[in-house]
């Protein structure tokens, strides 16, 4: 019996979702005190995990809001954490990097709405702060933050046996997908999104990154040129994909939130991401090529 030719097919159809490791569980039944003291979304949280797959959450002294969370480690220490606002409108998505190893803590806060043009675009908000352990001063000054240590890699990512894209990060706000040297967009088939995606002036897409320690980074890019140029055509609508990247391993985590429109139809879209990486090198072009979306 050939296993791949039997499961092969089924799998792939998993797309970005094939590789993605299994649910965590280890923080059910905890709870976790995290003060944001830099950046946007400053505060005290509370986040109590009821059990596998529901928390309550509060910021100071407000009403306990109680969520269906997705949880994922990077390594041994580091949780990538998710939800989405039950019965926000517009709609907004909360990820916690959860840095055991540090006692740090970042939030990425992503929302829509923000912008009356363009009402299924998606807006990032950061914050960044520590884990506060009862009993315990936390005298560390330095926090996660925002890095250019990025900025100059080219790495294939690979989702599923048939699914892997080249990510070419080559501004410190920005990034583009790229090609293996030797291809080029017409050696990369013609149909569905590929085919869509040549009609962009590129492929740019503001982009953040953060460092979480030694060898790993969040990096969190949104689809807002997609969504300004193509809409509803492309299909997916301006999504935020937040990724736990972890080079000592060239594996990593992550989520997408944003909206799927699909017949005609807006749907809310949330979706677990797993990949591994492996060295590709791309023409150097991908890295000078200007930002056509910027003066």
């Amino acid at each position: 019996m050939d296993l791949m030719e039997k499961f092969g097919a089924a799998a792939a159809k998993e797309s970005i979702r094939q590789f993605c490791p299994p649910r965590c569980y280890e923080l059910a039944g905890q709870e976790l005190h995290f003060v944001i003291d830099t950046g946007e979304e400053t505060g005290a949280y509370l986040l109590h995990f009821l059990d596998k797959r529901q928390l309550e959450w509060s910021k100071g002294e407000g009403a306990p809001k109680t969520e269906t969370y997705e949880c994922r480690k990077s390594d041994d220490d580091t949780y990538l954490l998710t939800y989405t606002v039950e019965g926000s409108e517009p709609r907004e998505n909360h990820t916690w990097i959860i840095d055991m190893e540090n006692e740090l803590v970042t939030l990425l806060r992503c929302s829509l709405g923000e912008n009356p043009m363009w009402p299924l675009l998606v807006e990032s908000h950061f914050g960044f702060g520590i884990i506060q352990i009862e009993g315990k001063e936390h005298t560390d000054i330095r926090r996660h933050g925002f890095t250019n240590d990025v900025t100059g890699t080219s790495v294939r990512w690979t989702y599923g046996n048939s699914l892997s894209t080249v990510h070419v990060y080559h501004d410190p706000h920005w990034y583009r997908i790229g090609y293996p040297r030797g291809e080029t967009r017409s050696a990369d088939g013609a149909s569905g999104i590929r085919a869509l995606m040549m009609e962009m002036p590129s492929s740019d897409e503001p982009c953040y990154y953060v460092k979480i320690k030694e060898g790993m980074y969040l990096v969190s890019c949104t689809e807002q040129n997609l969504e300004k140029i193509l809409g509803a055509r492309f299909g997916f609508r301006s999504n935020t994909l937040c990724f736990l990247d972890n080079w000592n391993r060239l594996t990593s985590v992550g989520r997408a939130f944003g909206t799927w429109t699909k017949e005609g139809q807006d749907q809310p879209l949330l979706m677990m991401i797993g990949k591994y990486g492996s060295p590709q090198e791309v023409d150097d072009h991908f890295f000078t090529d200007p930002i056509p979306y910027l003066i």
